[in-house]
């Protein structure tokens, strides 16, 4: 795909495993016209029932673009979130040990999973961050959560203007698409020092886990050409009892699983 082209491009994020909510959002695309390419910003199978058929369906999408997100890291690296307890911590104080293995087990499972399918190589390599120039000169970059950052507090409607405008600081973008927080947003922050002049930042949303009132599945549309460009979101509507069934076929292990249960399962009664 040439940056002088019109371009129409499909941008997903935090897919986390779910290829139920994610073959439900490729075929709202297709049920729209369908696109020339997509971006897919991170948080592709950890926490999810599904992690190589995920990967297989993104990997196979035309013209994709793909950044890691923050559990994507910690299934490569063995890295785990800065706020897990940690062994020592459970050592002193054992009510954290179940948090400390669901944690675990949350990871472990999908690093084996991918490792036996062959996948795991594939997610190490994944770079922060994308750029694209639009037709009209619009400087595009799509990350995880933030410029530079697959993790911390990311892009999201709770975050202030000035909050923002710091995490923004330096990106050399006008347009910046983000995931993370599974909060939709689409805000323009305007002080960032003087130098880049308005900012649009959207985050796109959560594939699999919304967390905002409404937990549909979220994910965005560019259409861009020489006099400009369009961006919307859109929500899809997924068979969650399809989810809650394939969860209970898994082999994911109890702890992680019993979450996403919990998550699904509330999701059906809301």
């Amino acid at each position: 795909m040439k940056e002088t082209e019109h371009v129409k491009l499909a941008i997903l994020a935090d897919v986390h495993g779910n290829s139920i909510a994610l073959d439900a959002v490729l075929r709202d695309i297709e049920d729209r016209g369908g696109v020339d390419g997509y971006w897919i910003l991170g948080d592709l199978a950890a926490l999810g029932y599904d992690p190589a058929a995920t990967l297989a369906r993104l990997a196979a999408l035309p013209n994709v673009r793909i950044v890691r997100g923050n559990t994507d890291r910690y299934v490569v690296t063995g890295e785990r979130p800065p706020d897990a307890p940690t062994v020592g911590a459970a050592q002193t104080n054992p009510a954290l040990l179940p948090q400390l293995l669901e944690i675990e087990q949350g990871f472990i499972w999908p690093q084996g999973y991918l490792t036996a399918t062959g996948w795991l190589d594939w997610l190490h390599a994944l770079p922060v961050e994308q750029r694209l120039t639009l037709p009209d000169g619009t400087r595009l970059l799509g990350v995880h959560a933030s410029p530079g950052r697959d993790d911390g507090p990311g892009l999201g409607p709770r975050a202030s203007d000035a909050e923002l405008a710091d995490r923004l600081h330096g990106c050399a973008a006008d347009l910046v698409c983000a995931g993370h927080t599974h909060r939709a947003m689409d805000r323009r922050v305007h002080d960032l020092g003087g130098s880049s002049g308005a900012v649009r930042v959207v985050n796109v949303g959560s594939v699999s886990n919304p967390t905002d009132p409404d937990m549909r599945a979220s994910y965005a549309l560019l259409d861009a050409s020489a006099a400009g460009y369009e961006l919307s979101l859109h929500r899809v509507t997924y068979d969650l009892g399809a989810v809650i069934e394939a969860i209970r076929r898994s082999r994911m292990p109890s702890g992680p699983a019993a979450w996403l249960l919990r998550h699904f399962t509330r999701k059906t009664a809301s």
